[in-house]
């Protein structure tokens, strides 16, 4: 995937559901990941992995950490995606 391919959110939306274990309608932009969903820190680790691999980027700890929200991780993404490799 390269900065100038759009995020296809219903694919993000897949992928955090399969690594989360839920269903995919429940991945709305209002859900907290940690509050609602009990996501813990190995489980937000779990996510990263995948979305590096998938996304062909690089996300740190610290950054993973920050995310709570479907939004979080576009916008992570998306900047991620933007710089150049």
């Amino acid at each position: 995937m390269t900065a100038e391919t759009a995020l296809d959110t219903d694919e993000l939306r897949a992928m955090i559901a399969d690594v989360l274990e839920v269903d995919e309608a429940s991945i709305t932009p209002e859900i907290d990941f940690v509050r609602d969903l009990g996501v813990d820190s190995l489980l937000a680790m779990e996510l990263a992995v995948t979305l590096e691999r998938h996304y062909q980027v690089k996300i740190e700890s610290h950054e993973i950490g920050n995310v709570r929200t479907m939004p979080d991780i576009s916008a992570l993404l998306a900047r991620k995606l933007r710089k150049p490799a």
